[in-house]
């Protein structure tokens, strides 16, 4: 975790072969001073190379994947899993339809390529390729369709294009079927259709002559010379009238540059691609570079290959150096030749190098051998340790240690100027209540009370679990109105308390406008503003709220309604703690970080709202002592005891495979100071869910104790239950006083 702001920004914009390249170099020698952030639209991504053997069954599917969460985690980079829309060259910022924009001091852009379809080719007619990450679930999808309307029917493969790309995908499309789906050759069509005149343009003849023999061992057919220029669902259209009914349409024809690209205000060329120099830097704007299939070399004719993608990434880290630091950039020369290996699909290869080529087993191995040490050169194995500190790791010069020296007597309260600056920049809700607010600055916010004089309090403040600000602020918002929502009070007013790390003032500036915006973001969906609050420096970031609310549920929502027959349920699934343990080791994986932040970052306010409406008369939020301590605050003040269940405790994905090899929150053991009043056997405190009780939840769900007679009175609510996703996870009981624990846990 940083210690400090660095004051330069280094943003990767898609993690492909050349930026791939940038992330490990600066695991070995991150440049001072510098912030590393990678942006892409998948917390995974995916080695084209690979691709083809995962279809064939050579490969497990996450075998080609890099996991994009662990690999930033280890270097301590920022990775923001979202869709660039444009960038302000003016101001250095890159911009993003629904969060903040980020500044950039160098940018490299390294999003591949997509294949380029005709407007009369239907989008859901066809499945691309790209992008490669749900490119398996595409092609089950429109098997599924085709099952569902008739199975005994042939099924009809179409695979457009016959590049490189294509060919693999055709060779490797039958093994897929029988492998995945249980179809043999007898049950489906397989034909490649291309615009060309020959197969592989661009490859050797005898590399032709061996394709076509891997297409006759398949039983493939080519049509060749003709183009598809229509599409819809069951059927296409070629260049000369020709409809062909076709099931499952595989589109892997031509490159251009993704649609967006064109909304960076940056040069480009004829298909779509950004023009750079051969420092790989666009010819409009020095800061910026575009690698691989994302760019195009003025003066060079490259095909989009790969190839050349892993070969400009030692030149593309040298510039990216030379940028940040004012040093000599050098060009990026292309080679002339290289080897080209196909996979057949069937355990052999093709391999060409400079117009000869040759097929068999070995060709495989060999690709085979090129590939895997590749794709773990970016892949965090199961043992990593922690994320590096990749700022601290590299030596400071003398100016950045004396800059690090600061005065903590002001209580290291942040400079009126940064503050002022960073709330300059947010549009601050209005709301009737607020009498005194942040537009006048006063001492302390007056906040005018509603018709029921009572106004509800509650405070929470956390270090930062994530290095993305603008998400630490969202669920530093969420977490600590989650106390509120419990009690049916609605927030109306908070106070920020933040802590920032040491670092210039315009990096401060950045890092608490993110904050800000991400914790405004949740206020006003809530309803809520932000009134005031109070900065300090620190060893690293932190943020709370304070926040006053309307007590609108009359009587309160307190711990002590719990009665005996209550059934208990969840909101949300347990985990979050362990998952952020493993996330600071780089060892929790992407998609179990996607669901992770799904849950910290969904509200509490509409559950309250439903069980308000429902009637439930006692409500607590799980949050950092843990279900167990949450459960036992309301079983003391109810007086009051529990059965629960650990098979029906909801758990985020990856939660038990992380406690099985002993990950575990900091905090977690000091949870366990409840474990005396639990009765548990022997067999069941051995198991995962058991530690689960005690890990403490970052922006948890809700436990709601449903009363037994409004359940009986109204059969509808335990329906609703179940369309909510809440499960029941026990049942409260009599607590006999002094001869029975509160809390007894069952398999």
């Amino acid at each position: 975790m940083q210690t400090t702001l660095p004051r330069q920004n280094l943003v990767l914009v898609g993690i492909g072969h050349t930026n791939a390249h940038i992330v490990r170099m600066w695991c070995q020698r991150p440049i001072t001073d510098t912030r590393l952030t990678c942006i892409s639209n998948f917390g995974v991504a995916t080695y084209s190379g690979m691709l083809p053997g995962v279809l064939a069954g050579q490969y497990e599917s996450q075998t080609m994947q890099i996991d994009l969460v662990r690999l930033c985690a280890q270097v301590d980079a920022q990775l923001i899993v979202n869709q660039v829309t444009r960038l302000d060259l003016a101001t250095g910022r890159i911009e993003f339809a629904d969060r903040p924009s980020i500044p950039f001091d160098a940018l490299s852009i390294g999003v591949g390529s997509v294949p380029a379809r005709p407007l009369a080719v239907r989008a859901d007619a066809v499945i691309p390729i790209k992008p490669m990450q749900t490119f398996l679930a595409r092609i089950a999808s429109a098997i599924e369709t085709w099952r569902a309307a008739d199975e005994k029917r042939l099924l009809r493969c179409v695979v457009v294009g016959a590049g490189i790309g294509g060919i693999e995908i055709a060779c490797c499309l039958p093994a897929y079927l029988g492998w995945q789906h249980g179809l043999d050759h007898r049950d489906f069509s397989l034909r490649v259709i291309t615009s060309d005149d020959q197969i592989g343009r661009g490859v050797a003849v005898r590399t032709q002559h061996l394709v076509r023999q891997a297409f006759a061992r398949h039983g493939i057919e080519v049509t060749l010379g003709r183009r598809v220029v229509g599409a819809e669902p069951g059927s296409i259209t070629l260049s000369d009238g020709q409809q062909l009914e076709a099931d499952v349409v595989i589109w892997a024809a031509g490159a251009r540059g993704a649609d967006w690209l064109s909304e960076l205000g940056l040069p480009l060329d004829d298909r779509g691609f950004i023009r750079t120099r051969p420092t790989l830097q666009s010819v409009a704007d020095d800061r910026i570079f575009a690698v691989g299939d994302a760019g195009s070399i003025e003066g060079y004719n490259l095909p989009k290959a790969g190839v050349y993608a892993v070969r400009q990434g030692p030149v593309l880290w040298h510039n990216l150096q030379a940028t940040l630091t004012a040093g000599q950039l050098q060009p990026y020369q292309p080679q002339r030749g290289f080897l080209k290996l196909i996979n057949t699909g069937d355990g052999s290869a093709i391999a060409e190098y400079k117009g000869f080529a040759a097929a068999g087993r070995w060709a495989w191995k060999l690709k085979d051998r090129i590939d895997l040490p590749f794709i773990r050169m970016y892949q965090v194995d199961g043992t990593a340790s922690g994320m590096l500190d990749a700022n601290n790791s590299a030596p400071r010069s003398a100016e950045d240690e004396a800059r690090l020296i600061r005065c903590t007597g002001c209580g290291s309260k942040i400079g009126g100027s940064v503050l002022s600056r960073a709330l300059a920049r947010l549009e601050i809700p209005v709301n009737p209540q607020v009498i005194l607010g942040l537009d006048a600055a006063d001492d302390a916010a007056i906040v005018r009370s509603d018709a029921s004089g009572m106004l509800t309090a509650t405070v929470d403040f956390f270090s930062a679990p994530l290095t993305d600000p603008y998400h630490v602020g969202r669920i530093a918002a969420l977490n600590a109105a989650s106390d509120l929502f419990a009690m049916g009070a609605t927030p109306v007013a908070a106070l920020a308390l933040v802590t920032l790390p040491l670092g210039s003032e315009s990096a401060q500036e950045e890092t608490l406008y993110q904050l800000l915006s991400g914790c405004l973001y949740e206020l006003r969906m809530m309803g809520a503003t932000l009134v005031g609050g109070h900065t300090t420096e620190g060893a690293t970031l932190s943020m709370g709220l304070s926040m006053l609310a309307n007590q609108t549920a009359q009587p309160p929502r307190t711990k002590c309604g719990l009665r005996p027959g209550d059934e208990l349920y969840l909101t949300k699934p347990l985990g979050s703690g362990v998952l952020l343990a493993a996330h600071m080791r780089a060892a929790c994986h992407a998609n179990w970080m996607s669901a992770l932040l799904d849950v910290m970052l969904q509200s509490n306010q509409a559950a309250a709202a439903q069980c308000e409406a429902w009637g439930v008369r006692s409500l607590t939020d799980v949050t950092g002592f843990g279900l167990a301590g949450h459960l036992w605050e309301m079983l003391r003040a109810s007086d009051c005891a529990a059965d629960i269940q650990l098979s029906q405790l909801p758990l985020l994905p990856g939660v038990l495979e992380l406690i099985q090899q002993g990950v575990a929150s900091t905090l977690s053991p000091a949870n366990r100071h409840v474990e005396s009043d639990i009765n548990v056997s022997h067999l069941d405190r051995a198991r995962p869910e058991y530690d689960v009780l005690f890990d403490p939840q970052t922006s948890g769900g809700l436990l709601v104790p449903m009363p037994a007679a409004l359940i009986a009175s109204n059969p509808k609510i335990r329906e609703q239950l179940s369309v909510c996703g809440w499960p029941k996870i026990g049942t409260v009981v009599p607590h006999d006083m002094g001869h029975q624990p509160r809390l007894q846990v069952r398999p």
